[in-house]
């Protein structure tokens, strides 16, 4: 997934008229208030949600709102520490919970020059390195242009707006990166080399050829024929005059200033107070009090167990020239490749298609949120992931999608796309994302959650459920699946490595290379990837351990009477929460189960 998604809401100083006098219903009409107050300072974030009315601005990133909304978050500790917990309704004392170690962990995070967002993405957002390969305006600008609504003379208008404001955005961002510089706050240099290129390849000569003005070509049937021309013209206008100068103004900065000036180093722990920074990331993603050098064990006991299961499958195969020649021969062979961009999106489509129908063995609930699979933007293709998924909103009516890589197809092997299926879509990511959007008993914010361990770790966890759904058939698509679980665990290994050991990017490449299957392409860009996000990739098989951990100790128990369905729907039942507070609900409806036993 695109890393979708973990969130920090803060509550804020605003009071509601007239509060209920039930303790539960003041507090979640503080919530409610809490939520609009953030949705409005991070209009991005209130588009991704569908939350309406903010779609023509975009975050103020200057000094003084920074500030403001870093006083707030202080605020908040205070003011959810002033709630009555007791008094609460069970489920709001676990909501109650939940936000006090968020803003807790968000309080933290300003040390380290992260900043105060009301929906935090998996990563957590720091304010001194704004752009990566990754993330930035170069990305994040063109994404929710595409997610904004369209379908009105209105909705059209908005994005006129924000046009209108990418100039100053732009020159907030690279304010916030010279104050980073000052800081001795930078990315590396290594990791980011194709940034530049990225912000180049939005400089196109015709405006209508940007990826921002897509939807300008191709309007609704309700929007007549003379605004279609008007918003038309006046969007091309305003990337001439507005878009573009600041975009190019910015890929001046990138390659005369900013690259230069960022570090040779790669561990976060060579960075300003930079250990304790990553202690904070590991402990943030993985919700746990895991140290590195404990994950760093967990990642390499784990790729011994993995690696047996690869020879067994070498072993069916009848392959007999020893691992590094299988890896090469799944990395080379043309019979494992597509050679048209359409036809490898088409064949993740089909995937999902046989994913669709078997999800009701598995679970009892399911969402009514639809997805597509659509191809990674060009622009930003070189860089990115495999494959990835973007949230839907109900709210607004748009779709899930998990977007697929169609650059180098040679890196693009036909074996891993059972597993990248299951977890960026169905069962994973749109799965569970989507039934928590769902939730309707639950508040904003707990809908909108997203804790690596518990979302990542679910997303890989449901590549193993491929085979309750009669996928990896095929040895090689079995092969496929251990590899992408090998890729997790490599993970553990390279993340603390890179970031706690001294490793260098060389280093991680050629780990990651003698144990996994994965492509040149791929695991340069999954290093590079590591390198800027410390300890996000810690999470996946942390998650994952810790959710078959509770499955094992739920089929025990309840021996042939295990219902996989309702195991699944608890798991899911809340959203993305801790996991500790996962296991607790497990470690409850295991209890709730045997009681139903006994009074039998």
């Amino acid at each position: 997934m695109r890393p979708f998604i973990g969130l920090i809401v803060l509550l804020t100083a605003g009071c509601v008229a007239q509060a209920p006098t039930n303790p539960s219903e003041n507090f979640r009409a503080l919530l409610d208030e809490d939520w609009k107050y953030w949705m409005a300072q991070y209009p991005e974030t209130a588009t991704s949600f569908g939350f309406p009315g903010q779609d023509a601005r975009w975050t103020d990133y200057s000094r003084p709102a920074i500030e403001g909304r870093n006083k707030y978050l202080k605020q908040s500790v205070d003011r959810i520490r002033a709630v009555d917990r007791a008094r609460l309704e069970r489920a709001d004392q676990l909501n109650y919970d939940l936000y006090l170690g968020l803003l807790q962990t968000a309080v933290e995070g300003l040390q380290f020059g992260n900043d105060a967002m009301p929906v935090q993405s998996v990563i957590p957002h720091n304010l001194a390195m704004p752009i990566n390969q990754l993330e930035g305006i170069q990305t994040d600008l063109p994404r929710i242009i595409a997610l904004s609504p369209s379908a009105s003379v209105a909705d059209y208008e908005n994005r006129l707006k924000r046009f209108e404001g990418v100039a100053a955005l732009v020159d907030q961002t690279i304010a916030l990166m010279r104050d980073g510089m000052a800081r001795g706050l930078t990315p590396p240099r290594a990791a980011i080399r194709d940034v530049p290129s990225q912000v180049e390849a939005q400089l196109v000569a015709n405006p209508m050829e940007s990826p921002m003005l897509s939807t300008f070509a191709s309007f609704p049937a309700a929007i007549e024929t003379a605004d279609r021309d008007r918003l038309s013209r006046q969007a091309a206008a305003l990337f001439t005059s507005h878009v573009k100068p600041a975009f190019a103004k910015l890929h001046e900065f990138l390659v005369s200033t900013y690259l230069p000036a960022c570090r040779e180093t790669i561990g976060a722990d060579a960075l300003p107070n930079g250990a304790a920074m990553y202690a904070y990331n590991v402990r943030w993603h993985t919700t746990t009090g895991l140290t590195p050098k404990e994950i760093h064990e967990i990642g390499q006991a784990e790729v011994t167990r993995i690696r047996a299961l690869m020879d067994e499958v070498m072993a069916q195969v009848k392959f007999t020239a020893g691992f590094e020649a299988f890896k090469k021969h799944l990395r080379t062979s043309p019979e494992f490749f597509y050679r048209d961009p359409g036809a490898l999106v088409t064949g993740y489509r089909d995937i999902a298609k046989r994913a669709d129908p078997e999800l009701a063995h598995l679970f009892g609930t399911l969402p009514r949120l639809t997805y597509g699979v659509e191809r990674v933007p060009d622009a930003i293709a070189p860089s990115q992931t495999t494959a990835y998924y973007e949230p839907g909103a109900p709210a607004a009516g748009r779709p899930g999608n998990m977007y697929v890589n169609t650059y180098k197809l040679d890196a693009r092997p036909k074996w891993e796309m059972e597993a990248l299926t299951l977890h960026e879509a169905v069962p994973g990511h749109h799965l569970q994302i989507a039934i928590a959007q769902e939730l309707g008993d639950l508040p904003e914010f707990r809908k909108n959650t997203g804790y690596t361990a518990f979302v990542e770790g679910w997303a890989l966890y449901s590549e193993g459920l491929g085979d309750e759904m009669g996928f990896y058939q095929d040895p090689f698509s079995r092969f496929g699946q251990l590899t992408y679980e090998m890729w997790r665990a490599v993970r553990l290994v390279v993340d603390t490595g890179l970031h706690s050991m001294g490793w260098t990017r060389q280093q991680a490449i050629d780990f990651f290379a003698v144990n996994a299957a994965k492509t040149a392409q791929d695991i340069g860009v999954e290093v590079d990837r590591y390198i800027v996000w410390p300890g996000q990739a810690l999470g996946y098989k942390i998650g994952q351990l810790k959710i078959r951990e509770l499955r094992s100790a739920a089929r025990k128990q309840q021996g042939a009477g295990f219902d996989l369905r309702a195991f699944h729907d608890v798991v899911l039942g809340q959203g993305a929460v801790p996991l500790d507070v996962l296991e607790k609900r497990v470690q409850e409806f295991m209890k709730e189960v045997n009681m139903k036993d006994v009074k039998k």
